[in-house]
């Protein structure tokens, strides 16, 4: 009986910890999939070397920082600073970078199973060119 009892508080305490946790996972998700990318007008940049950052949203999870090059008016390089999922297994960042170097947007499909990171990155650059325009 106490056997029973034991492992009924156990699964108790084990169902109210998943639920908090998933609590807190998923109002993070809300977060990352509504980042707003307000649009910086690529046709409006000045030329030079960019810092931009992103906190990561409400716990952290994805700040990150990069370098972004303007030549002649064009994005010409994008260069990961840090991040704290940055891993040699974690490389689907530079992907992400080169569509926004081929096509002059941050409208870019984002890394199929990195979505929400993707948009993290996208972010960064953002915050970078916010500076570069004109």
């Amino acid at each position: 009986m106490v056997g029973w009892s034991i492992a009924i508080v156990f699964i108790a305490v084990l169902g109210i910890g998943g639920t908090i946790g998933w609590s807190k996972v998923s109002r993070e998700h809300i977060e990352a999939k509504s980042l707003p990318l307000d649009g910086v007008d690529f046709n409006k940049l000045s030329d030079g070397t960019y810092i931009g950052e992103y906190e990561g949203g409400m716990y952290k999870w994805r700040t990150n920082k990069v370098q972004v090059t303007v030549a002649s008016g064009k994005v010409t390089d994008i260069k990961l600073i840090s991040s704290k999922e940055l891993s040699e297994n974690n490389t689907y960042h530079i992907d992400l970078y080169n569509r926004v170097l081929e096509e002059q947007t941050l409208k870019v499909d984002t890394i199929s199973g990195a979505t929400l990171t993707s948009k993290a990155y996208l972010q960064g650059i953002e915050n970078a060119l916010k500076q570069a325009q004109k």
